[in-house]
């Protein structure tokens, strides 16, 4: 062998070892980041994979991004985690069980019921809200008192579902007849719009859905419950890693001890009750009958300010209706019903001309909202402007007050809510500077306020062509006798 040979022959071979060290270090690698906790491999990757479904409660497109109550928490905990949110919305409720089990995701977050059938598949998180589901029908039309009154394919359900799961233990336990169409081919908010068109008769939902949806289907009505209140909780893969279950337990725990949890119930349902039946049908005959011809001076006034021109038409329309002639007994008029010192202090020379009134409430509220300290962040911020708006800030700040003196936070809009009505009790306005108020009427509007908003974005931006023309024209009907 030459010397020639013998050389190539050692490069060949050390190039062999190379290779050899590197698929062993590559395999070492592997193993060694596959041994390693789910937590900690989703912390490095930077990416939280969560399945979730589109909904008023989970996940839905708000004015400036995404929202819903489990969106917010789901944002919450990956900050928390320091990674990114990537969410994924799988074809129906089989799908996103299916994808949890498999580990396609790492975690699901969809107002999951805890069931036995899941647990033996799925690792529950603790529960972070509890739910009644409700037997629901069309108002109006015959209201069952038992699950023995409901006739074969009657009663439509969400294939997967906890509620199927509830309906099983039903038949097993006194109602043997009981049947029910499961539906794989749609969602909650579909099967609410079928049952508030007359297209099907009796639904399952859980009560923070409905509690939110019934803004928008006014006829949906609870039959009954189906029993006790059933928890809800995230869930992952049912593996010995319990990592990720672990983090989500202590966030959960954390949250709700400083009292953040409670806030986010306050944002998402605190004021989803406020309106009735004949709120709603004159909400919305208003959108069809009145807003088209002043929309254009509400998005203006938004280019002006900053201002979403939806919350502005809000505002107008608790003020007055949408309606440039209006005139209260105290003397304030028009869309915005300005007084005439906040007229002339905003250059308005007819309070009656619905342009000159939309941009200058839109720039009053802001005039209130530089007043309120900065270190208050949205929405509490947006929620006290409204307040101060309303019964002057003079009178929001004693409010504050009062919160402060009780140990409360008076930056959070749930805590100083709770004590604006006070204001009107003497043993408590006595106290303060500007004295006596109507407290509960700033309570009232700002609640209204974020109905009417809630449900304006919902027309623009969540609901389809064919749901938003009939709840339009279901604007017209007379409230059913119960």
């Amino acid at each position: 062998m030459t010397l020639r040979d013998a050389s190539h022959r050692i490069v060949v071979i050390a190039i062999a070892a190379g290779l050899l060290l590197a698929g062993l270090y590559g395999l070492l690698t592997f193993y060694w980041r596959a041994q390693q906790p789910q937590l900690e491999q989703i912390q490095r990757n930077g990416r939280l994979l969560v399945a979730t479904r589109q909904g008023p409660t989970t996940y839905y497109p708000g004015a400036d991004g995404p929202e819903g109550f489990e969106y917010a928490l789901l944002e919450h905990f990956s900050r928390d985690l320091g990674v990114e949110l990537e969410l994924v919305f799988p074809s129906d409720l089989e799908a996103l069980l299916d994808a949890t089990e498999r580990g396609s995701v790492h975690l699901a977050a969809a107002g999951l019921g805890i069931t036995p059938a899941r647990e033996a598949k799925l690792r529950y998180s603790r529960p972070y809200d509890h739910v009644t589901e409700k037997l629901i029908y069309r108002r109006g039309t015959w209201r069952p008192r038992t699950l023995d009154e409901i006739g074969p394919d009657e009663l439509h359900v969400i294939a997967g579902s906890a509620h199927e799961t509830t309906l099983r233990e039903q038949r097993a336990n006194g109602f043997p007849m009981l049947q029910w169409q499961r539906r794989s081919d749609t969602g909650t908010g579909a099967l609410l719009s079928a049952l508030d068109e007359g297209l099907i008769r009796y639904m399952v939902a859980d009560s923070n859905e409905l509690r939110l949806s019934r803004r928008v289907y006014r006829h949906a009505a609870t039959a009954f419950d189906l029993g006790d209140p059933r928890p809800l909780a995230w869930a992952t893969r049912r593996t010995e890693d319990t990592s990720l279950v672990d983090a989500v337990n202590d966030f959960f725990q954390r949250i709700e001890r400083n009292g953040w949890l409670e806030h986010l119930h306050a944002r998402y349902y605190g004021h989803a009750e406020r309106l009735n039946f004949v709120d709603t049908r004159a909400f919305w005959r208003s959108v069809r009958d009145r807003l088209p011809a002043i929309q254009v001076h509400f998005e203006r006034a938004a280019e002006l300010t900053g201002l979403d021109w939806r919350l502005l038409a809000a505002v107008g329309y608790q003020e007055s209706h949408w309606r440039a002639d209006a005139v209260s007994p105290t003397g304030v008029r028009g869309i915005m019903m300005l007084t005439r010192s906040t007229a002339q202090q905003m250059g308005v020379a007819d309070r009656n001309d619905p342009e000159q009134s939309i941009v200058a409430g839109a720039r009053y509220l802001r005039v209130v909202e530089k007043k309120i300290p900065e270190r208050i962040r949205a929405p509490d911020r947006l929620w006290l402007t409204l307040a101060g708006y309303n019964v002057g800030f003079g009178h929001l700040e004693d409010a504050r007050i009062l919160t402060e003196r009780d140990g409360a936070d008076p930056d959070l809009w749930r805590e100083v809510k709770q004590r604006l009505p006070l204001l009107a009790r003497r043993r408590f306005h006595q106290t303060v500077r500007r004295g006596y108020a109507r407290g509960q009427e700033p309570v009232d509007y700002v609640d209204n306020i974020r109905n009417y908003y809630d449900m304006l974005v919902w027309f623009t931006t969540v609901g389809d062509d064919a749901a938003r023309q009939r709840v339009l024209a279901d604007a017209d009907t007379g409230q059913p006798a119960r």
